[in-house]
């Protein structure tokens, strides 16, 4: 290519619409234009974003497989404040965090659900308005300084910013029991449209046990109900030096739901974060999950188990950026499919020469359950370091007859063999939840969704 041709093509990549995309514009309209001043830069930054940007669609690569149509073509308004009693939340409030957790109904605060009287001194879960004033003025270099590198609906999130929850852990701190910061969706006649936002800082030698749950008030199991919403889902972490902590996002939007949600965390030297994400709910769903490490010796390990069923779309993208030697990756996701339902799952970790002695490994693991089920997968790894140990791999594959046919020869009816082998399936990922309501409910939920 001559330089001529490639100074054009930097030109045109460069070009920036000259109009605001409309599907975009409709959401920035449902912003509350009454709020404090605090972080208007935030919101400042993402609006300018956002008109910046275009609509994603299935011409960009990152979006192929995921159709946003339906989100391009409903009506939304506002979600409102709505009041729920102890007995509405009983379904998701785990007895763990009875002390320690944040509720936010579709997308705002509600105090009367929210405890933290449970918490060591000096440990902060919150909202915004209960932060203190030097925690005010500190939060300015956390809060939207990982979103840039993420995808518009980031910067939509940062242009309705309005209130978040907050766990903030200080230096050499422990918080032994976990907290839960409990986001529900209580629908109504109209479709609508709300705004998560979640923000952990564990600072250096801290330790913490964070549940992010999304999930829906609906009479019976959530999957039931086709109320249309919304959630646009933002959530950052920082890990300082020799801190570690222990991440569970739970989705379980209901079942005529919409959830995009974007996770970015910075990691620094001697860290250890660790993600448990189990996608059970909505129509339609996307975790894009973004992940530096910024120190050497930085220890990650993601697991994830996504389980989907009739016509449902569930999308997982994932990037780790090592930027240091020493750096250990151990990522596993798992996606069970059945009837007309589709997982994605697109997953990259950047290794670059400076990240020597690396030692990464990612799997996908898939299994259907239905001759009409559909998987897309592609695990990457990008290596131009020399000396390290990076591992790759998916599967894909249904239930062996050879196994089921062992079960039976010793006792199992087929229903009893097929349940035990998709219930193992999901274990592994599973026991990887240390909070035991939470892992029973969960296990309850596959065991609740499989084959007829």
């Amino acid at each position: 290519m001559s330089s001529g041709t490639m100074t054009a093509a930097i030109a045109f990549s460069q070009s920036q619409p000259t109009e605001v995309d409309p599907n975009l514009e409709k959401f920035l309209e449902l912003r509350d234009q009454n709020k404090a001043a605090e972080f208007q830069a935030v919101r400042d930054k993402g609006v300018e974003r956002v008109r910046q940007e275009k609509f994603p669609t299935r011409r960009d690569e990152a979006w192929r497989v995921t159709d946003l149509s339906v989100l391009k073509h409903t009506t939304f308004q506002a979600a409102q404040p709505t009041t729920l009693t102890a007995a509405d939340l009983d379904v998701f409030a785990l007895p763990e965090t009875a002390n320690s957790r944040l509720v936010f109904v579709n997308g705002h605060y509600a105090p009367d659900q929210s405890r933290v009287s449970g918490l060591p001194d000096g440990v902060f879960v919150g909202n915004l308005t209960a932060l203190t004033v030097d925690k005010k003025a500190a939060i300015a270099q956390y809060l939207g300084q990982q979103t840039e590198q993420l995808d518009v609906f980031a910067a939509l999130n940062d242009a309705g910013l309005d209130d978040l929850a907050i766990v903030w852990v200080p230096k050499n701190t422990s918080v032994e029991q976990s907290i839960q910061l409990l986001f529900v969706g209580n629908g109504g006649d109209q479709p609508t449209a709300m705004q998560s936002r979640c923000l952990v800082i564990a600072e250096t030698g801290a330790q913490a046990n964070v549940v992010e749950y999304y999930g829906a008030i609906a009479q019976g199991c959530t999957d039931q109900d086709t109320h249309r919403y919304f959630n646009n889902a933002l959530t950052e972490v920082w890990v300082q030096a020799n801190a570690r902590v222990n991440h569970v996002r739970v989705q379980r939007e209901a079942g005529g739901a919409i959830h995009l949600g974007n996770t970015a965390i910075a990691q620094a030297q001697d860290s250890h974060y660790q993600l448990t994400e189990v996608n059970f709910g909505a129509q339609l769903s996307r975790h894009t999950l973004t992940l530096t490490q910024n120190g050497p010796q930085t220890e990650t390990v993601l697991k994830g188990l996504t389980m989907v069923g009739a016509e449902q779309l569930s999308d997982t993208h994932t990037a780790v950026y090592l930027q240091h030697p020493y750096g250990t990756v151990d990522q596993l996701h798992k996606c069970i499919i059945d009837d007309a339902a589709r997982s994605v799952f697109n997953g990259q970790i950047h290794v670059p020469q400076k990240a020597q002695m690396t030692n990464a490994a990612q799997l996908n693991r898939n299994l259907l359950l239905s001759p009409k089920a559909k998987v897309d997968t592609k695990p990457e790894l990008q290596i131009t370091a020399d000396n390290v140990k990076c591992a790759h791999g998916a599967t894909v594959s249904q239930l062996e007859a050879e196994e089921i046919f062992y079960l039976r020869s010793r006792g199992l009816n087929d229903y009893d063999a097929r349940h035990l082998l998709i219930d193992a399936f999901a274990a592994e990922i599973l026991d990887t939840v240390a909070i035991a309501h939470l892992q029973h409910a969960l296990t309850g939920c596959v065991a609740c969704r499989t084959v007829d």
